[in-house]
């Protein structure tokens, strides 16, 4: 140092009269010391290890931030790092005016960049230690330096030296940045009082970094590494080695989770509704309160993309004072000042120089992408944070939805699911192109004021252009919006119709009406398809205006420009074609963004209007107090606004004693139930909750255990599912398995109660759903038990015994109040209180012996049919007992710098972009077209597919082949493909014209080429698992909606709404960590590919500055190349990204081809349909030998070696418990299952030869579960659209179910909601019954048919059944030998399902 203080001064001055402070290269010797200070004072810390000292807290010590002013010290240092660069860019321009070198007009700027360096790696190191009183030493170094920098900025200011020297502005700049480091510095000591105070401040570590399992840390880590997330780099290269899972991601942190964000939009609500009464309906104060809550955010990202879009003007400013500069007439510089014995140089001649503009360029595209990122960052997380906010709203609002909404029709869980799927998308991805929205017009008008500087009155020409065919973009944009409307139209209709299809594929395979459905949905394909075309057709539009209208400003303003200032100072020259065509690069972005902002602001604004309407929706009230006795009074209530569903209820449950509600089928005995529950619309009276321990009275109640009449179960386990949350006890759980009668049950089960039993029970029978549910009920503790019709599903034995271990001793010994709702009259004399239900109104209540005084006639009329009932028990057991005694069983871009080359500029301009157009409808088209094969045949598979695969796969992963994965191909894989071809041709031609106007470039593209290969290798691999991880963690999340709906009641009853709550933040918080790490990937690779396309500038302008001063390169080759390169990295980061998105896009294709794979069921026969007499079967004939069947070839059989013989007419009944194989039996009859051995033959024809088609099409069923379709009564009784209207009548006057028709509107036209919700679940299975009398069939199979019937409605079909099927064969599965039909014939089936035999009754 003291040799290079000696090199200084005989260089630089003679003398010394005036004193060493008034020598320049004195000054600049002096600021060497703080700098040489920090550097030895710091080396040791770092490379010794002082720094290492960590606390002894758990946490993420490379993350903790310890010390304030942190976030302004990196602000500080960034501008200190890039004043010092400027400052030797300086010091070497200058130096270039001098005859001999000057080493201290840039050494020191030098030492002082490595000593910025060294300070903020220091205070990293000291900062996560947690050891502050190492920062003296920082301390000391900023006040050195500004005190060194302050004496030198005084000293110029002496000598004359002012604002016109560029040196002396850095020089008070860098004064400036040293006082207020200092000034930090300072701070920290006043804050954590480290020194010089008796108490040092204790520092608690944040929550989230004491808790290791949040990893995702862009919230936590420094400056630098959240601008270009270092804190990354582990994770990405982590999934090279492993695939990523949601153990690896961990947990999000606690300002990022759902509850969190829904909390401060509920308080943004609460606002809203402080500041005035909140209308139930419009969308005004919906975004309003998001303002409030997200709105800060987001006005920070706005301010980040503002700062990114100004800097993106340095480029085309800088290429154009690089051409301008190595051009023949620059000479326009002010000559520097010699002041101290070296030169001054002004700010302008120091711009003027074109290595330095290439420096520059190069900085401002780091931090122009730096911000951008930073802005795309904030954007994306705020979006994710009010989709979890909006989607955990939904879910409360939910929680307190009014059932009538949907089992009216007015709103349907697939409605729900898209405004949680979709609609919270719309928003977020809103949020994200928000800044767009403010940055557009920004970029617009500096634009145009940039070109107006460079090429006057020619530019607001080119922007008039692009005024005059805006509206014409306008135009495509709302025709493109239209389409894409449609489109969804269509697409939601398919997916409804699909949906449909899937829920009844196994009635459609058993009615053969597989290609009516398909057929269906095919029509719908072909309407989405035509829709689809049309908006790839204006997509292709919009892209090929975004194109050409830029290429059309472009061209009309160059044209002007040549005609009118041909031959004047103010020709074309290169620096201005350049920095012209540079700025239109940047108009490119605003205009093509537009019609992405307007589509995603039409969405949000549809998607918010949608959420208002939903939020406005009428809900119930909420109550959490203990009951024990209901009493409700004058009570009318409605599903729907109109005449009530039950009317002048007045009735009270006794408490600790046994009520039933009888009735006939919708006479409104749920009803009554769900009223009791809240979750009807009151229009008038009370409903009181009576807790007679306290002797107080309470319009509120507890938790209510209740079992609905429709089965519902989670996706769990048995074992989960009867616990239902609460804590097991082992003696109780086995007490209620053998109330239940489940033992049998589980044993057969592979992994015993431990078995996952699916989606909505898919792999359990309809009895063992229902004593799952029971049994749910039984074990919970509380005081009131509701329930609904549990002896169903249920054999005579299973219904005996738990009417006698579980309702009559289990509950009565723990006096619980118990209502239930039955059709079995038998077990009358058990009640307690009773309670008659008739057309919606109370007939009778009280005791049996009340109501045998006050109506006699209803009472004989009970004994009537609880004598009928009691005689069949009895038969019922004989028959039992003799078939077991016998042990018998059945079972079952072109340079140019003149105006000469304007025309072929046009040329290749008009050429590019209408192949642009041609290229994306050809990319487009291809695709629809390679869809519309790939769901055609998906479509064709999954209907012909055997019932084992819709056993075997949740229903939700078939429907996303239809739904997620059709849309990719749809629409994602086409647009997908064809940016990646055009971003990999334009990058190639950018990389070969830099490459051709500066040869060396070359040698820098091979690291470079390196450096990208690794960073896609590694990216690829995180991205794909991310993007895996995302849909897989979308899926539960869904699912978790449509369960909670479909068992809001049951959930609500048993006041589980908190826990159900709970685990919807688990599903929203597993699927935002997933799509925040995944967003912080793209953030990486973006930033890389951002900094390694600003490496690509800098050399290739390095390059061709040096080339053109060296072997005079033309200026328009040099501006042709810089004009390129600015664009690489844009190209690099689209190559990257749509491999990756292509990789994950293509995985739907495989998934979807894997379900095309599936081995269909073998629907050709031997003979041919027209080979099948006609009429047959005509007599009904059924002769079954050593018949073994399997549900799949993997599984043992369910039947083995079954024979039977029935003849023509006969009415056969088959029994058996629960899962013995009586429904086994009759899909074998339909070939549903897998046959090992035996034959079926039906009128002489083994039904193995015959087409399947043409075998089903001739048979009627009845399934014990109801499906109905969404449609006119009309098509559910007869899709095939064969049969009068005088016997679909007939049909419906057979099932009883004529007066209920005719008081519909339209009557057979009348509407069924989606599952048939707006009728109760016995009129659906009359609704079966009727649909199976409309095919007049000679065989009738009835699996269970009458189990949801009322036993007086099923006395008068078992007379008109006998009478309309008096000539056909009829077999009827049972849980009782005589349920449904007087018999001929009796079948019992046993556990094991094999051997035979015939018992024959004589007909009563």
């Amino acid at each position: 140092m003291i040799g290079l203080l000696h090199s200084y001064i005989p260089i630089t001055a003679a003398s010394v009269d005036n004193g060493l402070l008034n020598n320049g290269c004195f000054l600049d010797a002096l600021g060497l010391v703080p700098h040489v200070f920090l550097l030895f004072s710091t080396f040791p810390i770092l490379f010794i290890g002082w720094g290492s000292q960590s606390s002894k807290v758990h946490i993420h010590h490379s993350t903790w931030l310890h010390f304030p002013g942190h976030n302004l010290r990196w602000l500080l240092t960034v501008v200190l790092l890039f004043v010092l660069v400027c400052e030797i860019a300086e010091g070497i321009v200058s130096d270039g005016f001098n005859q001999s070198r000057h080493l201290h007009l840039y050494m020191p700027a030098g030492l002082g960049m490595l000593a910025a360096i060294t300070s903020i790696v220091y205070y990293h190191n000291i900062e996560t230690s947690n050891f502050p009183k190492l920062l003296i030493a920082l301390l000391i170094y900023w006040t050195l330096a500004f005190i060194t920098k302050t004496i030198k900025f005084v000293k110029y200011d002496d000598h004359g030296i002012g604002l016109m020297q560029l040196r002396f502005c850095i020089t008070g700049l860098l004064a400036l940045l040293y006082g207020l480091l200092l000034g930090v510095e300072v701070n920290v000591i006043l804050r954590r009082r480290y020194m010089w105070f008796p108490c040092p401040t204790e520092v608690k570590p944040p929550d989230d970094l004491q808790d290791l399992g949040v990893r995702f840390l862009q919230p936590f880590v420094n400056l630098l590494s959240k601008s270009t997330y270092w804190w990354m780099n582990t994770f990405i290269t982590s999934a090279h080695k492993r695939p990523i899972d949601l153990k690896t991601i961990g947990k999000l942190p606690i300002s990022m989770r759902a509850l969190t964000n829904f909390q401060r939009l509920r308080k943004a609500f609460d606002a809203q509704a402080e500041k005035g009464p909140v209308p139930l309906k419009g969308s005004r104060w919906i975004w309003l309160a998001l303002r409030q809550a997200f709105g800060r955010p987001l006005v920070l990202s706005i301010t980040f993309r503002f700062i990114a879009d100004l800097l993106g003007f340095a480029g085309p400013l800088c290429i154009s004072g690089i051409v301008h500069h190595i051009s023949s007439d620059n000479h326009s510089a002010l000559p520097p000042v010699k002041l101290l014995g070296v030169h001054f140089i002004s700010s302008e001649a120091f711009l003027a120089n074109a290595y330095v503009l290439a420096v520059l360029l190069f900085l401002a595209l780091l931090l122009q992408r730096t911000f951008l990122q930073a802005s795309y960052y904030v954007a994306i997380e705020t979006g994710i944070k009010l989709r979890a906010a909006i989607q955990t709203k939904i879910y409360h609002k939910i929680m307190r939805l009014c059932t009538s909404n949907m089992s009216m029709g007015d709103m349907t869980t697939a409605q729900i699911c898209s405004l949680v799927a979709r609609d919270t998308n719309h928003l977020m991805w809103f949020f994200f192109l928000c800044p767009n929205l403010w940055a557009m017009p920004v970029q617009i008008v500096m634009g145009v004021l940039l070109l107006y500087s460079l090429l006057g009155v020619s530019a607001l020409i080119g922007a008039t252009v692009i005024v005059i065919l805006a509206p014409l973009q306008y135009f495509v944009a709302t025709r493109l919006s239209r389409a894409q409307k449609s489109t969804l139209e269509y697409t939601s209709e398919r997916l409804k119709k699909t949906n449909e299809l899937l829920r009844g594929i196994k009635l459609l395979k058993l009615y053969a009406w597989e290609h009516i459905f398909r057929s269906s949905v095919e029509e719908t394909r072909r309407q989405e398809l035509r829709n689809l075309r049309t908006f790839a057709l204006y997509t292709s539009l919009s892209i090929f205006m975004n194109a050409a209208i830029p290429i059309a400003a472009v061209l009309t303003i160059f044209a002007v420009h040549v005609h009118v200032h041909s031959g004047t100072d103010f020709d074309l020259s290169p620096a201005v074609a350049f920095g012209s065509l540079s700025l239109f690069h940047i108009l490119v972005t605003p205009l093509f963004l537009l019609s992405s902002v307007l589509h995603s602001t039409v969405k949000a604004l549809v998607s918010v209007q949608k959420l208002s309407e939903f939020l406005g929706s009428t809900e119930i009230e909420i109550d959490q107090d203990p009951v024990v006795q209901t009493t409700i009074v004058n009570g009318y209530f409605t599903w729907t606004q109109g005449c009530p569903t039950l009317s002048n209820i007045d009735i009270k449950v006794p408490f600790g004693q046994l009520t039933m509600i009888v009735g006939q089928v919708g006479c409104g005995k749920s009803s009554l139930l769900l009223a009791a529950l809240g979750e009807m619309q009151k229009i008038s009276g009370n409903i009181t909750w009576n807790n007679i321990l306290t002797a107080c009275v309470f319009r509120k109640r507890g938790s209510v255990a209740y079992a609905s009449q429709r089965p519902w179960l989670l996706n769990a386990t048995v074992e989960e599912n009867i616990l239902f949350d609460m804590a097991p006890n082992e003696k109780r759980y086995k007490e209620v398995i053998e109330v239940c009668q489940l033992q049998p049950d589980i044993d057969t089960l592979p992994q015993g109660d431990q078995t996952v039993i699916g989606e909505r029970g898919i792999i359990l029978s309809g009895g063992q759903r229902q004593r799952i549910c029971v049994a749910r009920a039984l074990y919970q503790h509380t005081n009131v038990v509701f329930l609904d019709d549990p002896f169903s599903a249920l054999d005579i034995h299973l219904s005996d015994h738990l009417m006698r271990e579980g309702i009559l001793k289990l509950l009565r010994q723990e006096k619980r109040t118990v209502v239930l709702v039955t059709h079995k009259l038998q077990y009358l004399p058990h009640a307690d209180w009773i309670i008659a239900m008739r057309d919606g109104t109370v007939q009778t209540q009280g005791t049996l012996k009340d109501i045998q005084c006050a109506e006699p006639e209803l009472f004989e009329q009970w004994r009537t049919l609880m004598n009928r009932q009691d005689k069949r028990a009895f038969k019922d057991t004989l028959l039992l007992f003799f078939m077991y005694s016998h042990t018998v069983y059945l079972s079952l871009d072109c340079e140019f710098s003149h105006s000469s080359y304007l025309q072929v500029f046009c040329g290749l301009c008009a050429l590019g972009i209408v192949l642009c157009l041609v290229t994306s409808l050809a990319v487009e088209w291809t695709g629809l077209r390679v869809s519309r094969e790939l769901h055609c045949s998906l479509l064709r598979t999954i209907v012909l597919a055997p019932m084992r695969l819709f056993e075997t796969t949740p229903l939700g992963n078939i429907l996303n082949r239809f739904s997620a994965d059709t849309n990719t191909i749809d629409q994602h894989i086409p647009v997908t493909l064809e940016c990646l071809s055009r971003s990999t041709l334009l990058c190639v031609s950018a990389v070969g014209v830099i490459s051709y106007v500066t040869p060396l470039f070359l040698f820098a593209l091979l690291p470079l080429a390196v450096a990208c290969y690794f960073i896609q290798k590694y990216f690829r691999v995180a991205s794909r698992d991310l993007q895996q991880l995302e849909d897989s963690t979308e899926m539960p999340l869904l699912s978790h909606y449509s369960q909670t709906i479909e068992g809001l009641t049951t959930i609500r009853a048993f006041r589980h709404e908190q826990r159900f709550k709970k685990k919807l933040l688990e599903h929203t918080d597993a699927n935002n960590i997933s799509s925040l790490f995944l967003m912080a990937a793209n953030r990486w690779l973006e930033v890389r590919m951002e900094y390694i396309g600003a490496f690509v500038v800098l050399i290739a302008a390095v390059a061709s500055i040096s080339n053109a001063l060296c072997s005079q390169l033309s200026a328009g080759l040099v501006g042709l190349g810089l004009t390129y390169a600015l664009m690489v990295s844009n190209y690099l980061n689209w190559i990257v990204r749509n491999l990756a998105d292509m990789e994950v896009h293509l995985g739907c294709v495989k998934r979807v081809s894997g379900l095309i794979h599936t081995q269909p069921e073998s629907y050709d026969g031997l003979m041919t349909p027209a080979q099948v007499p006609a009429g047959w079967p005509k007599y009904g004939e059924i002769q079954i030998k050593n018949l073994s069947v399997r549900y799949d070839s993997s599984l043992k059989p369910v039947l083995r070696h079954v024979s039977a013989h029935i003849r023509p007419g006969q009415k056969v009944g088959i029994c058996g418990r629960t899962g013995s194989g009586k429904s086994s039996f009759s899909l074998a009859l339909f070939r549903m299952l897998d046959t090992i051995e035996g034959n079926r033959i039906i009128d002489g024809i083994d039904i193995a030869k015959l087409p399947l088609q043409t075998l089903r099409s001739k048979f009627s069923i009845i399934l014990q579960d109801p499906i109905l379709f969404s449609g006119t009564i009309r098509f559910n009784l007869d899709p095939e659209r064969k049969a009068t209207d005088q016997m679909l009548w007939e049909a419906l006057e057979i099932a009883q179910l004529m007066p209920v028709v005719k008081a519909l509107p339209g009557g057979l036209d009348a509407m069924v909601t989606e599952g048939g919700e707006n009728f109760s679940q016995g009129q659906r299975q009359l609704f079966c019954l009727a649909r199976a009398f409309v095919r007049k069939s000679s065989i009738l199979i009835m699996d269970e048919a009458t189990a949801s019937i009322d036993m007086a409605t099923e006395s008068i079909l078992q007379k008109v059944v006998m009478t309309a099927f008096a000539d056909r064969t009829v077999v009827t599965i049972a849980v009782s030998p005589c349920t449904s039909l007087n018999y001929c014939t009796l079948y019992k089936t046993t556990q094991q399902g094999s051997s035979t035999l015939a018992l024959k009754l004589t007909c009563e």
